[in-house]
């Protein structure tokens, strides 16, 4: 089924004729979730997004699906067991988004937490996971740490634990999770963006939207309203009510990406900040190394969030501590990102101590608030929060709402099996499409049985495909989506990937009809984020 630039003019027309169940502020994962669980059990659903889909925080994470080992230390042991229960439900439902992943987490000397404390609380983990991790976790004396992680600075090492949790790509997760509610009936459109409500006796009734892109505004009629805009929920909320009281206490965070070749790692390694009790990732992936993130206050607009030269200072020096054989500078980074978490304010004096656990603010004229929460639980969050909404809603609808289903696979196409059959067939693939045998294998774990479709397809380089199935099916408009959101090209090539944009160019201005004005406007707009991203680089 489309979902593409042609779809979206349909459900901007659709939003002013029908009337809704819900109305959805905001494109990112709990949105995403909220839209597929609703529509999984029948109702009718509306989705706007002001921006891209996956934009803000939902693209800007660390990247994992995890219990978070750490919050073990807050005694949020619900919360871990949670997490950890909603790992392996995605690594059956996204398996060509969430895939396994060790962690080592060295310990020297100084360490704030020792080997015995630090040994309690890996059981404990498994305990929580109902030991359904691929394995235990495992303790490794100093010597058997350095032939597992031979880069790891060997000064005071004591040894370090190993455990497994999960990465994962962020913005395909939430557009995939969209596709599913697309597919269940929900009307979704990115660039659409809420500017106002209309309220009859005390209760709001419909939402007013503009379409960024044409300018038109319209009305949209529902039942309810759910906000998920995650860190813009302070600034929602002040512009729909004027006796808003906060919620959020937003933190930064950025990350880093690297070369394999400059940080060689073959598994995760957690690196500790013990003097700011924090800790940071470094994360091996298939194209790059992620390091990150950084945990601190930010009060300003989330949409001026960018990485600075200190951030990147901390965790250049971070790496220089832990890796100091690698001798990473500044001019190995190939790029970085940055975000707001939309944490809820707790009365925590602490970055590291505020809570990650999710708020479900339900105001009495008619809108319910979403703020918080943590990723990897997104499904279930998404699943309470249709569940609580229901409460406002008639008994007969009520009941007929009552069951979801959003257990079964994001993808049909994508199943552990048909990725497990046609990871078996990749060689063969290549021979009949005259395709290397990498660029099959990058189709395939990227878009399972879809896969097959697009090595059919006349375009003939592998981002060309990615391109052209991105526009076809995730409601890419733009170059600057593609770069930021539908492939890894910004954060995991050198010079950005850019040496491929006139092919790409190509396929977008007959996709989507783009004018050589429109298409040179694109450019610049991508250009543009480059140069505010990665400003720190000249600073």
């Amino acid at each position: 089924m489309a979902f593409n630039a042609e779809t979206r003019k349909k459900n901007i027309d659709q939003f002013s004729e029908d009337y809704f169940d819900l109305v959805i502020i905001g494109g990112g994962i709990s949105g995403a979730g909220v839209a597929r669980d609703a529509s999984s059990r029948g109702m009718k659903v509306a989705l706007i997004e002001a921006n891209d889909f996956a934009s803000g925080t939902s693209s800007r994470s660390s990247k994992l699906i995890h219990g978070g080992f750490r919050y073990l230390e807050n005694l949020e042991f619900g919360l871990v067991f949670e997490a950890l229960s909603e790992r392996k439900i995605l690594f059956d439902i996204a398996p060509h988004l969430v895939h396994p992943l060790k962690f080592f987490l060295p310990l020297y000397e100084q360490s704030r937490v020792g080997m015995f404390k630090l040994g309690l609380g890996m059981w404990l983990y498994d305990f929580l996971s109902q030991f359904e991790a691929p394995e235990i976790h495992s303790r490794y004396n100093e010597k058997q740490t350095m032939r597992e992680v031979p880069i790891l600075n060997p000064n005071q090492l004591c040894g370090s634990f190993a455990f497994y949790d999960a990465t994962m790509d962020d913005d395909r997760l939430v557009i995939e999770t969209l596709r599913s509610a697309h597919a269940l009936g929900a009307i979704c459109a990115n660039y659409v963006k809420a500017v106002g409500v209309e309220i009859t006796e005390g209760k709001i009734k419909a939402v007013l939207v503009k379409d960024v892109l044409s300018g038109k505004e319209i009305s949209v009629r529902a039942r309810h309203v759910i906000s998920t805009v995650g860190p813009w929920t302070d600034i929602l909320g002040h512009e729909m009510f004027s006796d808003w009281q906060n919620l959020l206490r937003p933190t930064k965070g950025i990350h880093l990406t690297l070369s394999r070749k400059r940080l060689p790692i073959r598994d995760a390694v957690i690196m500790s900040d013990d003097i700011l009790n924090r800790i940071v990732f470094v994360i091996p992936r298939e194209e790059m190394v992620i390091v990150g993130t950084t945990d601190t206050d930010f009060r300003a607009n989330p949409e001026t969030v960018h990485t600075e030269k200190s951030d990147v200072d901390y965790l250049l020096k971070l790496l220089a501590d832990y890796f100091p054989g690698a001798k990473i500078e500044k001019k190995d980074i190939i790029a970085s990102y940055a975000g707001v978490r939309p944490l809820v304010y707790d009365g925590s004096n602490s970055e590291g101590k505020t809570s990650r656990e999710h708020i479900i603010k339900h105001d009495p004229r008619n809108i319910t608030f979403v703020a918080g929460g943590k990723y990897t639980t997104y499904r279930k969050t998404s699943e309470q929060i249709v569940k609580e909404v229901l409460e406002f809603f008639p008994f007969e609808k009520k009941c007929s709402f009552a069951i979801n289903n959003t257990k079964v696979p994001i993808n049909p196409k994508i199943t552990p099996a048909i990725l497990s059959a046609l990871r078996d067939s990749i060689s063969y693939l290549a021979k009949e499409t005259l395709r290397s045998e990498s660029d099959v294998r990058q189709l395939v774990e990227r878009h399972g049985g879809e896969a097959l479709s697009l090595l059919g397809s006349e375009a003939k380089t592998i981002w060309e495909l990615e391109s052209q199935h991105a526009i076809e099916n995730t409601m890419c408009l733009s170059l600057r989506d593609f770069y930021l959101r539908r492939s890894p090209l910004f954060l995991a090539y050198e010079k950005h990937g850019f040496e491929h944009l006139p092919k790409i160019e190509k396929v977008f201005a007959c996709e989507l009809g783009l004018s050589d004005d429109l298409l040179k406007q694109q450019v610049q707009e991508l250009s543009a984020h480059v140069t505010f991203e990665l400003g720190w680089q000249n600073a």
